[in-house]
Order: C-alpha cells, then structure tokens, then sequence
C-alpha cells in the first residue's frame, strides 16, 4: 500500500490527514494553534508553534494507524495566507510592534496595513486589475509596506518573506520555490510572463515604496514558482526526524487553504457551471474557467492558482462561521447556549440548528427570520463591495433576550452570508463567469441550514462532498502528485475524488428570500449612506 500524508494549517488548528491512493482517509487529527492580538486589527502567530502543532498531528496519526512510515510516499501542506518573516537560517523575526521574539506570522485576517491598502489603492496601478481593482489589507503586499515602515529593523533583518504554506514547504523540504497559488493570489504575481520570477512588476513595486525588492531581483519573496502539486524534493534529516517519517517521503509544493478545498471538492462535481465554497471561519467562493475574466470585487483572474491552464477567479466574506460566533457571542442567551451544549455534548452551532429545524413545520424554517435581517460585515466586506471598513448590521431587534431570540438571530446570519454569497454570483455572472452548481466544504459543509439556504437563495444546486475532509484531502492529492502516483494534478484530483449529496433549491421559499434578498442589499446602501454622513 502508498499513503499520502495531507497536512492543513488553519486559523485556528493545525490539521494531518493519512489518505490512501483513492482518496480514503485513514485517520485525522488536529492539534489547536495560538493567535495573539496586541492591538486592535492586530493578528499574530508564531511558526514554532505551528510547525509543532504540524508534528504533533503527523506522529498522531502514525501512531494511531500503525502505518510503517516507509508507506507514506508523498506530503503536502496547505495553510491560510498568512505572511511568515524568516531569518537567514531560519531564526524567526518578530512582527509585532511589541517585539515578541517568537510571533513572526501575520495572520491573514490582521487589518494593521488596512490605510496603506488604501494608499496603493489610490496609485491606480494597472496591476490592481488582477485583485478586483483594489488590494485587500489581508494580502501581503500592503502588510509588507507596512513592515518595511514601522519595523525597519525586522525588515533589514529579514531573509525570506514567505506566504505560510510556502514556508512549510520550506521547513520541510529546504526548497525556496514558492507556489503559484500563493504569489499569484496574494503577492500580484503575473503567472503569464513565467514561473521563474519574470512575472513581478518593477513598476509597482517601486510606486508603492517596495523598490527595493525590485533592486534585490526579489530574492526575499521568491525567485523560481512551482505549480501545486510539483514535487520540491525529499524530506530533510531534521524534518524527517521532526515528523516522524522516512527521508524518501516526497514534499509537494503547497496551496492556500481554501484553495485546497477547491481542489479536493472540485473532482465530486457533475456537470455544470461550479463554485467551489469553502466555509470555514472565513470564506472563499472559487470559481475556474478556460478564459481571464476581470470582474470588479472579485480577486483573480489567477492563472494556475489551482489546476495548470486554468483561471481563478476569487471571491470571499472574511467573516462566515466566525460571523456566526459573533451573533452567539453577542447576544445575551450566548452563555446559556454554550453551557447546554457543553451539557448535551453538541457545538452551539449544532444545538442551534435542531432548534431552527424543531421550531417550524414541513421544514419550511425560512420564516422564522422573516422580520430579522442581518449584514454580516463585521470584518468589513471582501466581496463583492471590497471594503474592508464595512461594519456589521442588525435591524429587527425587540425586547426579547432569550434562547428563542437568538436562533432568530442565528437564522437571520445563516440567511445573511448566503445572500452574500448570491451577491458575489451575479457579480461574477455579470462578466460572463456563470454558477449553477456550488460545491461546499469546510466547516459550515456539516450545517444543514447553511448548505439549504444556499441552494434557495442563490437557486444553485449544492452539492456536498461525500468526504469528511475536503481541505485535508486537497493537500494528499498535492502529495499523490509529487510522489509519482498520478501524472499530473489533475488526474490526482479524478483519481482520489468521490461523489457527494446534492440539495436542490425549495421553489416555495425563492420569493420570499428575494424580498429579504432586496432589503439586504438596502442595507448595505444605508451602510454606506450613514458613513458618508459621519465621516464626510
């Protein structure tokens, strides 16, 4: 027997999965990771804790499966786009304006350099095309003016600047290539011009005071891309040992995230026009297409971010189970419901959706929410508005504090971040990227209300992966690649993929979210109307 070892580095937990040659996992685990926030809009992590994490998973899984390591051919990382800062041999630099020796991980989600988006934003550089026409302060561009500014020193210092999945590969192989998923998506890489550093802008580097990446010919931030999947060579002594594995197990180049999701959820789609939605904390709508399609709002196009010759174009809410946690965690019966899930042994989201569906007859929830509505922008809005300034609503509230108000409210969210979802779809539609089937992973895959109420408000089918782990899985199919089993990514994806449950759309509920769908949009126009008012 071949095994493939899929490691996933989320926001929260660092996760490893031991998958065989059809895609069937073994065993998974997780290990939790730490995030620090020493000041507002500030997120930081810290890769010793991370790669620890990483080891700790990778010996669980071995351990608990008995796998003579000498079986596992191949591994392959994906992480969220976090920005790493690496000294020459590896010594962390820290990013935190507190200096903190250990934090040299901005966090994706960290909002530190949101002005300085905005500065690049006002250069009007044509290289802004390829993100919607405006950066996003989770990118990694506006983060590095913001490093260079306020700590020069760690600047100076700094070696390597690599996008977290890029330094696991680092850290496991030696190699400093870098993945096309990650300068493309979130370094304003052009994969057209070459994957051997011809595809860096000098002009916009030096427009928005990074010129001096441009003078270093961009050794710092990658020289040579790889295509996901590509293998960067074996696994070195120290990361063998630290891991647990053979020194012959193949290292893949690595992926985003939610890109792996795409990956591993992509192959279990039928026919059609399909969105890969991965729901997490975040998430990320992804879309593939034989054609660049520019779309206002919507990160991309990307070529080979995902699959070689194909375009992505990316979507996404910075906040969707995270949003969630918020409504929970704001509201009054938020302790209440914490505790009796803990009692019941459920999750407060798992409690709260028996609730929803036990409160109405014949399944028709819908309506519960009819008078609550919600803008779930509590992180700002990456899709389609492109704002990161954007603030949450809640309109409909009465006198009540209970248990029963706050499944209103959860609905309403759940309701929330599908017409989200809708709004991003005819946007994409809008430049002719069609969506008639959305595939669902990540976390909110598991919540019934979330993946039904998308197949009504958007009127898409919606398919669910028949795997546990489509996130995990991706990574193993990176891995598969690398180790020979399959000839290319694409076929891994085919070969190690499954079918999946497919939701159709209630045509009883379509008018009646089309109202709500209405008012949503309202909404956010009265957002927008009340912030030219305060501020001018």
């Amino acid at each position: 027997m071949t095994y493939f070892i899929g490691v996933d580095v989320g926001t929260g937990s660092a996760r490893a999965g031991l998958f065989d040659v059809d895609g069937n996992m073994i065993y998974a685990c997780s290990h939790k990771i730490q995030t620090w926030h020493p000041r507002p809009d500030f997120a930081q992590q810290s890769t010793t804790d991370i790669w620890a994490a990483v080891c700790h998973c990778v010996h669980d899984v071995i351990r608990y499966t008995e796998t003579d390591v000498r079986q596992i051919s191949g591994i392959g990382f994906d992480a969220t786009c976090s920005l790493v800062a690496a000294g020459a041999k590896g010594s962390t630099i820290s990013v935190s304006p507190d200096g903190e020796s250990d934090q040299d991980v901005i966090l994706w989600s960290d909002h530190r350099a949101k002005d300085i988006a905005k500065r690049i934003d006002g250069t009007g550089h044509d290289r802004l095309r390829i993100s919607g026409g405006t950066i996003s302060p989770e990118m990694q561009i506006p983060k590095l003016v913001w490093l260079k500014e306020n700590l020069p020193f760690a600047w100076e210092e700094t070696a390597h600047f690599f996008d977290l999945p890029d330094w696991l590969t680092w850290k496991a192989s030696g190699s400093l290539k870098r993945s096309l998923c990650t300068v493309v998506c979130k370094w304003t890489y052009d994969a057209t011009k070459g994957e051997h550093g011809k595809g860096w802008d000098n002009s916009f580097f030096k427009q928005i005071g990074l010129g001096d990446l441009a003078t270093e010919n961009y050794r710092r931030i990658g020289q040579e891309m790889a295509a996901p999947g590509e293998p960067v060579g074996n696994l070195t002594d120290e990361a063998a040992r630290d891991l647990g594995l053979s020194k012959k197990t193949r290292v893949a180049v690595g992926m985003i995230d939610a890109h792996a999701g795409a990956l591993g959820t992509l192959g279990c789609a039928g026919d059609g026009a399909t969105m890969a939605l991965i729901a997490g904390t975040s998430a990320c709508h992804i879309t593939l297409s034989g054609a660049p399609a520019y779309v206002p709002g919507v990160w991309g196009p990307y070529l080979g971010a995902v699959l070689p010759g194909l375009w992505v174009n990316e979507a996404g809410q910075s906040m969707a189970g995270a949003a969630l946690d918020t409504i929970i965690n704001r509201h009054a019966a938020g302790f209440e419901l914490r505790f009796n899930a803990a009692q019941a042994g459920h999750t407060p989201h798992g409690l709260l959706e028996e609730r929803v569906l036990g409160a109405a007859e014949r399944g028709f929830y819908d309506q519960l929410a009819k008078n609550r509505h919600i803008v779930p922008d509590f992180n700002g809005n990456r899709s389609p508005l492109a704002d990161p300034s954007r603030l949450g609503m809640i309109v409909g509230q009465n006198t009540a504090t209970d248990m029963e108000d706050l499944v209103v409210d959860y609905l309403a969210g759940i309701q929330s971040l599908a017409y989200g979802t809708r709004q991003i779809i005819e946007q994409l539609e809008s430049q002719s990227v069609p969506t008639t089937q959305i595939v669902v992973s990540g976390g909110l895959a598991k919540n019934r209300i979330y993946c039904q109420s998308h197949a009504d408000i958007t009127g898409c089918k919606v398919v669910i992966p028949d795997q546990p782990e489509p996130v995990l899985l991706g990574s193993a199919m990176l891995a598969a690649r690398a180790s020979g089993a399959f000839p290319t990514t694409l076929k891994a994806m085919h070969g190690m993929s499954r079918g999946g449950k497919t939701l159709v759309p209630r045509s009883e509920v379509r008018a009646f979210h089309d109202k709500k769908y209405n008012i949503f949009k309202s909404l956010q126009d009265q957002f927008k109307s009340i912030q030219t008012v305060m501020h001018g």
